[in-house]
């Protein structure tokens, strides 16, 4: 008797925690913190525990999959070899772009930050888990600035709705600047606080 056993290459995010796993609604972040990895941390945190926005931003998610090797188009989401999650992806894609950061320093707050581990679903403890620098390569090129802006519209969206603002309300935001050593003339000054304004 022949068994089939159909795995799914690419998962959203494991439907089981693990022993020692965190919830990641759960997850303790630092909000005192002025580092820029706690703010990215804190907003895939909203993601994951808003439902509506998780399921909007897990649609977009399930649209990165792998090319085959021989350009012949997406690989098969059920069957094959597993891969990262799409959740694990988001997690990295998101430090990757919103840092800057090259595929090593992704590679190291992978394997090493704690609160980034839990982020990804590693527990604690008996967890062996690390990421080569060519998995990440391979895995994060599918999360494209493109993806990224799909999804900030869903969290921009989110964020209209939770100050109960229409999207095409104008929010009203303030900027302030502070001294330099460098000198920076007018009206070069005005148009950085315009372009920062307008970036957040």
């Amino acid at each position: 008797m022949n068994f089939v056993i159909a795995i799914l290459m690419r998962e959203i995010i494991k439907p089981q925690l693990q022993l020692g796993e965190v919830d990641i609604g759960a997850i303790e972040i630092d909000h005192r913190s002025r580092d820029d990895i706690p703010r990215l941390l804190r907003g895939l945190q909203f993601i994951y525990t808003d439902a509506a926005v998780r399921e909007r931003v897990f649609a977009i998610l399930a649209e990165v999959l792998p090319e085959r090797a021989d350009g012949s188009g997406p690989v098969s989401a059920e069957t094959g070899r597993p891969g990262m999650a799409q959740w694990q992806i988001l997690v990295l894609g998101v430090l990757r772009l919103g840092l800057n950061a090259d595929y090593d320093r992704i590679a190291e707050l992978a394997n090493q930050h704690r609160t980034v581990r839990q982020m990804l679903g590693h527990s604690d403890w008996g967890e062996e888990t690390r990421w080569g620098v060519q998995t990440l390569k391979d895995n994060l090129r599918l999360f494209t600035p493109e993806v990224l802006e799909r999804i900030n519209q869903e969290v921009v969206d989110a964020g209209h709705a939770l100050v109960k603002k229409s999207p095409d309300d104008g929010l009203q935001v303030r900027c302030d600047s502070f001294v330099v050593e460098t000198d920076v003339h007018f009206p070069t000054d005005i148009n950085l606080l315009c372009d920062a304004v307008r970036k957040v």
